[in-house]
């Protein structure tokens, strides 16, 4: 059960966050800022593009790095193949995993090694890997890491990871969004050089200024009533969210969305693009989890009963909804209103796809944290 004063509660709240992810929250445009900077010290803005490569290809473990590794295949669109590498192994622990290069990869294409642990053994095996087939690898990992040391010595570029000054003895939790803006917006700056999507220093100021808007907006001392992220978390308390997402930036802050949901708040929920999610998620708003379902007595004493979770659709949007284009958002609020299933709907201010992008992912990782810190976890 979620406690809703709690929500309301700053000084509770803060000392709930044992981890600080709502700090990090708040702390996103920092990390852009920072992370750039790292960036540019690392040499990449100095960088001659040589002609676009052939893949991209990105590996890396953790939240964070997958959450990275989705929104650049997004971004990137047709420029290039972004494949994510996944490990294979019998136990996400180091030394137990490995990642293998595929047969073709070869001096055309480029490595992307995004990891706010790097000591994993397996990456830097990659790392070797790649040297030895001719393969450009860029690394952002903590400083002083073995990864960090590996792509040094094979010649690959290394973009320290961004942290703040609470992090330093305190490893950075994986699913936090400090740990995906310290990894994501060196591989932003990366991208602009090679020709893939454009993002310079300007672009990026601005994603730093829409996450410092946005963080004023969802900040723990902003009442629910006016806190879009306190709101999400309040209306998530009770529900199994369907996070149904429309236009190619919004398809991986939905799925992040479900994935650190589950990883900070403990809590299943599912991400599906519209408009195939019509059809994938429409027997959870008929079964079990519809918004009416009770397959038991009316009229027994349910005092002492586990709250049941029932779906409810969350909408995101990469864009404001524009009424006369071509949309399944009007089809979307019919199939879940026809049964019943309440509906939450977020969408971005107006601005570039870059800034769209951040405002979501902060609304979205700030009502995770909300909804985890008022169900009781601590962190």
């Amino acid at each position: 059960m979620l406690d809703e004063t709690l929500l309301d509660a700053p000084e509770a709240l803060a000392q709930a966050d044992r981890r600080g992810l709502l700090r990090g929250a708040a702390e996103a445009g920092a990390r852009v800022r920072t992370a750039a900077r790292h960036a540019a010290e690392a040499g990449v803005t100095a960088l001659q593009s040589e002609g676009r490569p052939r893949t991209v290809l990105v590996a890396g473990t953790g939240t964070a790095a997958t959450g990275a590794a989705d929104l650049i295949a997004a971004l990137a669109g047709a420029s290039a193949p972004v494949i994510r590498l996944r490990p294979t192994g019998v136990a996400p622990a180091g030394g137990a995993v490995r990642w293998a290069l595929p047969g073709w990869a070869g001096s055309v294409d480029l490595l992307l090694i995004p990891t706010n642990d790097g000591s994993e053994p397996g990456l830097a095996t990659l790392a070797e890997q790649a040297y030895r087939r001719g393969v450009t690898v860029v690394a952002v990992a903590p400083r002083s890491s073995p990864i960090t040391e590996a792509v040094g010595t094979t010649h690959g570029l290394v973009v320290p990871m961004a942290t703040a000054p609470h992090e330093l003895y305190d490893e950075p939790q994986a699913a936090g969004p400090g740990a995906l803006w310290a990894l994501f917006t060196p591989l932003l700056a990366l991208l602009d050089r090679v020709g893939l999507f454009t993002a310079p220093a300007d672009t990026l100021e601005k994603v730093a200024d829409r996450l410092d808007r946005t963080a004023e907006r969802c900040g723990p001392g902003v009442a629910t009533y006016n806190n879009p992220a306190k709101t999400l978390a309040a209306e998530l308390s009770d529900a199994l969210p369907l996070i149904w997402t429309e236009g190619a930036a919004a398809a991986p802050v939905g799925r992040r969305f479900a994935a650190v949901l589950a990883e900070l708040a403990g809590r299943p929920a599912l991400a599906a693009e519209l408009p195939e999610a019509l059809a994938a998620h429409a027997g959870l708003l008929a079964g079990d989890f519809a918004g009416g379902a009770d397959p038991d007595d009316f009229f027994r004493d349910r005092v002492e009963d586990a709250q049941a979770l029932h779906a409810r659709v969350v909408l995101l949007r990469d864009r404001p909804a524009d009424e006369g284009g071509l949309s399944a958002v009007p089809a979307a609020r019919e199939l879940a209103l026809g049964h019943d299933t309440p509906l939450s709907e977020l969408e971005p201010e107006e601005g570039n796809t870059l800034a769209a992008l951040a405002e979501l992912l902060a609304v979205t990782d700030f009502a995770a944290c909300y909804l985890a810190l008022a169900s009781g976890r601590r962190l």
